[in-house]
């Protein structure tokens, strides 16, 4: 099968691309594209998705992604780094042709980011910790320090758990609350205690509140769509006992 690959219009002029899990060649629970290298899933078949993906999406660059931490850290790529050797961090960024940044996700909001003019891109994980600790802030300063302009980065938003799909209780809306009563807004109303909460719409709020101008939301719900996405909420409501992630990736070309 082929990989496919969800492109963004804001980002159509850079080499990029929001993966999910069809066209991989792993099986069983983690049938599909899989890329997760904390699954139990076979290292080989990891390591040939890897390939897989990083050859649809920028063919020949080198494929390099951070240790995930739900952070508000970011890091600047300026040459390839050992895979032991993976910085801490939940965010990437680069000026370097040759390079495909890669985050992973399994619910949590994949940003790809991008100045063409500059030769800047940059990919961050948000999920509900990173996005509130400010990762795409985080992640906007470290691109304006490689030559960006904030008024011309463009961003797009990839496939997360959807409102619908997202369920949380009181104590998570208060968080969001404290930081900023208006955050109020991203949360509707669920079960008594509980509300539904749109990560999508509060990330793409905090890009354009720190003045990106242009946000792309995909509206691709990882946890709706099984066929097309990994989860970690539905693998973990399920009771199965694990669960694949997919990539969003974007760079320079070589």
């Amino acid at each position: 099968m082929t990989v496919e690959v969800n492109r963004a219009r804001a980002l159509s002029d850079v080499p990029h691309g929001f993966l999910g899990r069809r066209g991989g060649v792993s099986t069983g629970l983690y049938a599909g594209l899989n890329v997760g290298t904390g699954s139990d899933d076979d290292p080989a078949i990891i390591a040939e998705n890897r390939r897989l993906a990083a050859e649809t999406v920028l063919p020949g660059a080198i494929l390099l992604n951070p240790y995930q931490v739900h952070s508000a850290d970011c890091f600047t790529v300026a040459a390839p780094w050992d895979a032991s050797l993976r910085p801490h961090a939940d965010a990437v960024v680069t000026a370097r042709p040759g390079i495909a940044l890669g985050i992973l996700t399994a619910d949590c909001a994949p940003v790809l980011l991008a100045d063409p003019q500059a030769g800047v891109v940059g990919a961050a994980h948000a999920g509900w910790k990173g996005a509130l600790g400010g990762v795409t802030d985080a992640t906007l300063l470290a691109m304006e320090a490689l030559g960006a302009r904030r008024d011309r980065i463009r961003a797009a938003i990839g496939p997360c758990v959807a409102r619908a799909s997202y369920e949380v209780d009181a104590a998570f809306q208060r968080r969001f609350e404290a930081d900023d009563p208006a955050n109020e807004r991203f949360f509707a109303s669920g079960r008594d205690g509980h509300a539904q909460f749109d990560l999508e719409a509060y990330v793409a709020h905090r890009l354009a509140a720190a003045g990106v101008r242009t946000v792309e939301a995909m509206g691709l719900d990882t946890y709706a769509d099984e066929d097309r996405f990994y989860s970690f909420r539905r693998a973990t409501h399920r009771g199965e006992p694990g669960y694949g992630r997919q990539i969003s990736i974007i760079g320079l070309p070589i």
